[in-house]
Parts: structure tokens; C-alpha cells; sequence
């Protein structure tokens, strides 16, 4: 049969006039009626649909359900704010002593004298571990925090440095963390993203939405972006001057026409992506507002997090944005803060942090706090930290170069056992030198914390098994009591 006549005989993607379809159509409408009873009986079962696979059960039992990744976007200092090396305030003003391995910075100021740090260092909490003056209110929350202290990663500046915190690698194209998640473990909540990115800058996050992308995965994986602000989704609410009627005629004939070119090209995920995208924010529409609106949480509340303060009111409403979104099902929360690499200290590293600290500390606190008093932080794994750290020689006499080599993060809840510090760089906080972990180490203890065996997640891409951790990386184990 020719081409014509095969496509003769298919119905018409356009939808007939009122009141009138064909045998054809009856049987088309009545097969999706069936898969709808079909699907309704898997989501009952508790089988939720995400892209175009059904999530699977987890490889393990998890420790967390859901994770809230808080990036510092530009670098902030590890010896500024959880590293203290007295050593170094010993050393500042001389040269790099030549018992330390130097380090490829991309500024070059190999010659740049050692800068002191000028924090004043507390212990906190019962296990005694040391916070700066930058960070009081987090300090507040040590019992609660396991913090590495020998990250290590590839990336020499912000592009691959956030890429690969991002995605595992300093080249842009493989899928986001969010996205692995995503894809093995689906959403709790159908009327809700899986994987939500919130900026509180909008739209200045280096290198935009690769890094919350699918990569080579299809396009229905990649992260939702939100905001703090009145309309924390754009373009979600329907125009008070359309009805509802109306817009589900519209809905109805955009599935008939996309669908249709979808049948005639099987492959192409982002037109498939952006079917599920019409439907996903038509349930959104229902769902979504009740989940972004804060009117119902307390003064109390609101003052926790800082909302009632200019300074940390912005990202304040962006850390309760996400406790909200987690308390509703929704998988992977990434936090940006300072989006526009504002982290980035190569001068006035005093001024530039000061303002950075004051405007994030007390919401982090906050959201740890939070979580903790409504019994979330059990199954909520929070993930603190940049693409990387500074260096201790300092860059124009006041601030800090790029060091991939050698920084902190901090983890809490989820299954980690806080109160602890894991690791070490060396004595002036240059190289991670005891219990190194790579991020391909940081994604893979992620991964295990919602129950994900990074080794068996395999994504088939052009014949090749395709993993988060590109086939490398190992769980800290020390992490889970």
C-alpha cells in the first residue's frame, strides 16, 4: 500500500465538528478511555508515571525521600566558613612554601602571597564542630550536619566547575543529577514537578537550563523552574478571561495536533516532553497554587526563615518554597543562590561573603529548623555547597582565586549522621588530603540516599549503558549512622 493510501486510512489528527466523529475516532477515543483506567489503576498502585517510563521501585531501602540541594553559585571560601586552618593565618604574607603542591588557578597568580582569614571560629552544638562568624545561625544546626571537608572536583572555572557539580562533567550535554533522580524514581505527587529548580536571580545561573536539563534523556526529565516571587511559575495561571471550557478546548486540539505529528515521529522525545508538559501544567493549575501560596503559614514561620527581614527575605521565600514542595511528594529541590556566580571572590572577598552570609545563613538555618520540628528532615537529604572553594593565596590583595582542589560541603538529614566532619585538606586548605571524595563520590552518595545504586541506574544512549557517575565514584559510607 502506498504512503497516501496508509495515511488515508488513519483518522485525522483535527478534531471533528460538534456532535460528530467517526467509527474510527469512537474506537480511538474509547482505546484512550481504556488506557486511562489502565493508568488510574497503576497510580493507584502507587506506580507514578514520569516521562516515558514508569518509576521503579528503589534499589535499596532509602534513607531519604527527597533531596534539597542548596548551591552557592561562584565558589564560597572552605576556609572562611568551615575550614579553619591556623596555619595559614601563621603563613599569611609569605609565598607558597614549596612543601605544598601548587595548584592551576585560572587567574595564574602563582607568585600571590598567602592571605590570612580574619573569622573569628566557634564550636557548636554537643559534637563541638567549628563554624565561622559568617555563618552563626547554620552553626546552630551542627548536631545536625555531617560536613566534608575534601571535596574535590575538575572544574577550573564556573561554566565546567557548575556543569559538573551539576551533571558529573566539566562538558555540557549529559543529564542533571535531578534528572538521574527523575528518571529512576519518578514523583510522589502528579499534580507536582519531580524535579523543581528555583534561582534567586532569575535567568543568570551560568549556563542557563543545561544545568537542570535532560541531556540525552527525553526532554520530560528535565527540572521545572520556579521563583520566590508572585507568580512563582510563569505563565501558569489561566487569563481571567478565558473559562475553563475554553481552555480545554484548546488543550484538546493543541494533544490532537501534537499528538498526531508525535505518531508520525516516534523519536523525537522533545515534542513527546512537550505533550506531558500540557498536561502536567493543566494538573499543576489545580495543585500548584496551594503549594506556592505562603499565606498560610504563620508569622512565626515566616520570621524562622527570615522572610520578615529585607536582607534574607528573598531567599528565605525560596528555602520555605522548598520545604513545601518536598512536604507534597516532589523528588529533587535545587536551591541557587547567588545565581550569576555572586559567590565569585577575586576582590572584596569581606565585603562580597558578608552580604552572601547574611543574605542566606539565617533561611538555611531555617529550613533545617523547619524541617526538623514537622518530622521532614528524616526523609529529606539537604546537600549545602559551590562548584568548588578559594584558594589561600590571595588574588589583587583581597580576595580569592578558583581551587577545585580542595573545598567543603555539608549534608544533613536523610539518613546522615550529624554532628560530624568527614576528611580534610591540608594545613592551609589547598588540597584534600584525607578521605577525598570527587564529585562522581558526592552524586553517588546522593543517589544512594533515596535508594538509587548508582552502578545499576543505566540509561541506554546509542548503544552504550549510560550512568550518573560515568561509571565512577563510590558512597561515603561514613555518612549513615
Amino acid at each position: 500500500m502506498s504512503r497516501s493510501k496508509r495515511q488515508s486510512h488513519k483518522s485525522s489528527p483535527l478534531p471533528r465538528g460538534a456532535g460528530y466523529f467517526s467509527r474510527r475516532d469512537m474506537l480511538q477515543r474509547a482505546g484512550a478511555g481504556f488506557g486511562a483506567i489502565a493508568l488510574q489503576a497503576m497510580l493507584q498502585a502507587g506506580q507514578a508515571r514520569c516521562g516515558d517510563k514508569i518509576a521503579q521501585e528503589p534499589h535499596h531501602r532509602p534513607t531519604a525521600k527527597s533531596v534539597i540541594f542548596v548551591f552557592l553559585e561562584g565558589g564560597p571560601s572552605h576556609i572562611d566558613l568551615l575550614d579553619p586552618k591556623p596555619e595559614l593565618n601563621r603563613l599569611a604574607g609569605q609565598q607558597l612554601p614549596d612543601s605544598f603542591e601548587p595548584i592551576i588557578t585560572p587567574m595564574g597568580e602563582y607568585d600571590a602571597p598567602l592571605m590570612a582569614s580574619p573569622r573569628r571560629w566557634k564550636q557548636c552544638g554537643e559534637s563541638g564542630q567549628w563554624f565561622s562568624d559568617w555563618i552563626p545561625h547554620i552553626g546552630e544546626c551542627a548536631d545536625d550536619i555531617a560536613v566534608i571537608r575534601s571535596c574535590w572536583g575538575n572544574g577550573l572555572n564556573h561554566s565546567n566547575g557548575v556543569c559538573q557539580m551539576n551533571t558529573g562533567s566539566i562538558v555540557a550535554g549529559r543529564p542533571s543529577l535531578g534528572a538521574w533522580v527523575s528518571y529512576g524514581l519518578g514523583t510522589e505527587n502528579q499534580g507536582l514537578p519531580g524535579f523543581v529548580v528555583i534561582e534567586d536571580n532569575v535567568g543568570k545561573v551560568v549556563n542557563g537550563a543545561r544545568n537542570w536539563g535532560p541531556g540525552f534523556m527525553p526532554a520530560s526529565y528535565q527540572g521545572t523552574p520556579m521563583t520566590g516571587s508572585a507568580e512563582p511559575i510563569r505563565f501558569l495561571s489561566r487569563d481571567q478571561h478565558v473559562s475553563e471550557r475554553r481552555q480545554l478546548g484548546k488543550l484538546h486540539l493543541l494533544e490532537s495536533l501534537n499528538r498526531g505529528f508525535a505518531d508520525e515521529f516516534p523519536d523525537n522525545s522533545e515534542l513527546e516532553a512537550r505533550i506531558r508538559a500540557y498536561e502536567l501544567a493543566h494538573r499543576m493549575q489545580s495543585d500548584a497554587p496551594e503549594a506556592v501560596d505562603l499565606r498560610d503559614e504563620s508569622a512565626e514561620t515566616l520570621a524562622l526563615y527570615g522572610i520578615d527581614n529585607k536582607t534574607t527575605e528573598t531567599f528565605g521565600r525560596n528555602c520555605l518554597l522548598a520545604r513545601r514542595l518536598v512536604e507534597r511528594g516532589v523528588r529533587f529541590v535545587q536551591l541557587y543562590h547567588g545565581a550569576g556566580s555572586k559567590w565569585d571572590s577575586h576582590s572584596a572577598i569581606e565585603k562580597n561573603h558578608s552580604a552572601l552570609c547574611a543574605a542566606s545563613d539565617k533561611p538555611v538555618a531555617g529550613l533545617l529548623k523547619d524541617l526538623k520540628r514537622r518530622g521532614l528532615l528524616d526523609s529529606t537529604l539537604v546537600v549545602w555547597g559551590g562548584e568548588f572553594g578559594r584558594t589561600p593565596m590571595s588574588e589583587k590583595g583581597d580576595g580569592r582565586d578558583h581551587n577545585c582542589n580542595g573545598f567543603s560541603m555539608w549534608m544533613a538529614g536523610g539518613g546522615v549522621r550529624g554532628g560530624m566532619t568527614i576528611g580534610a585538606t591540608d594545613e592551609i586548605g589547598l588540597h584534600a588530603i584525607e578521605d577525598r571524595l570527587h564529585i562522581h563520590d558526592i552524586h553517588a552518595t546522593i543517589l544512594h540516599a533515596v535508594g538509587i545504586d548508582h552502578w545499576k541506574l543505566v540509561y541506554a544512549h546509542q548503544g552504550r549503558p549510560e550512568r550518573a557517575t560515568q561509571n565512577e565514584g563510590h558512597v561515603c559510607k561514613k555518612l549513615f549512622g
